[in-house]
């Protein structure tokens, strides 16, 4: 899926000979130290940032591609994306129809609500939310939209053990239904899977680049 792929931020290259490949009902657990290019890697997978070197490629309904398409995938990060005056229902349901123009039902809600413990806030604004509440609700639509592959970054920030387990289940049953999911963490998260740790792919400092430092 990913062949020699090197990425710049800011004119330095945060990785270089990066190799992965995933199939359908696989886990990649990115690890790696801090700035070794966790988000960096995902950034790129989905498309919002370009690689300076190497090929992605997205084998989609028997085509190859070399981007990832907006409907085969959903993504979380740093920001939570959630309209602080909207309820946490209301933010649910215009997610959902942002990304597939479907209408959440009820019975659906209260499902996908109820993986993080979030059924009793469904009506109550996202601005009174605490930080791991707003973290759970970002999640939360991961139970909401039907995506072939999962990006998740530092997806336990926040979560207490009870919660970190129901991620856990989450992604167990998604890779269990030939589901994709890389996700960066230093949590473990109890599921069976491939490990790339990025710290093997930084850029070797030679001598004429340790003049410059």
């Amino acid at each position: 899926m990913g062949n020699d792929l090197m990425c710049r931020r800011g004119g330095r290259i945060v990785f270089d000979g990066l190799k992965f490949e995933a199939s359908a009902g696989d886990f990649i657990c990115l690890r790696g130290s801090n700035g070794s290019g966790k988000s960096t890697f995902l950034r790129t997978v989905c498309g919002f940032l370009p690689q300076a070197h190497g090929r992605l490629v997205w084998s989609v309904g028997g085509d190859e591609s070399d981007h990832l398409p907006t409907e085969h995938f959903i993504q979380s990060g740093h920001q939570n994306g959630l309209k602080p005056n909207f309820s946490l229902r209301d933010n649910a349901s215009f997610f959902v129809s942002l990304a597939s123009g479907e209408t959440v039902s009820h019975q659906d809600m209260r499902a996908a609500a109820a993986v993080f413990d979030l059924e009793h806030l469904l009506e109550d604004s996202v601005q009174y939310f605490s930080s791991g509440q707003r973290h759970r609700a970002a999640l939360m639509r991961f139970a909401l939209v039907r995506r072939q592959v999962w990006l998740m970054d530092e997806p336990t920030v926040g979560l207490d053990a009870a919660n970190r387990e129901a991620l856990g289940q989450l992604i167990a049953n998604h890779v269990a239904h030939g589901g994709i999911v890389i996700a960066a963490t230093h949590d473990p998260l109890g599921v069976e899977g491939l490990e790339l740790n990025m710290d093997d792919f930084q850029p070797k400092i030679t001598v004429a680049d340790e003049a410059w430092l």
